[in-house]
């Protein structure tokens, strides 16, 4: 995830995959993650999403653009509980000044992969 992985490396994400438009980002949950009702942070699901949002922008930016975050919609529908969450973006739509893309977190412990929160994001290019 780069030299200066700082709070990415802090929370503890993890990228497990890339492909053009797509990546997987995973946290393994743990006590340092929870809030005080035993759940994983709202923040550690955000930061989740930011992260693999990033990731899957990266395999569509070109030469020395920069995605710059404009929002981050996220609807929380479980909570997280401790065990690996994991974090699917998609770049939804790649304009030329504006990009789409859209996230689902899974808490990968269960058998069906329960869905723990959907966002979208909206970034903008600049440089390049």
């Amino acid at each position: 995830m780069g030299e200066n992985a700082g709070f990415r490396e802090l929370v503890g994400t993890e990228l497990s995959s890339t492909e053009e438009g797509r990546a997987v980002v995973s946290v393994r949950a743990e006590e340092r993650h929870l809030n005080p009702n035993g759940t994983v942070h709202g923040g550690v699901v955000y930061t989740l999403v930011d992260v693999s949002m990033a990731e899957a922008l990266r395999t569509i930016i070109e030469g020395d653009e920069r995605p710059v975050t404009i929002e981050i919609k996220i609807n929380y529908l479980e909570p997280g509980r401790p065990g690996t969450l994991t974090s699917t973006a998609r770049v939804r739509k790649g304009g030329k000044r504006l990009v789409i893309v859209e996230a689902e977190v899974a808490q990968e412990d269960e058998d069906d992969g329960e869905i723990v929160a959907l966002a979208t994001g909206t970034y903008t290019r600049i440089g390049g």
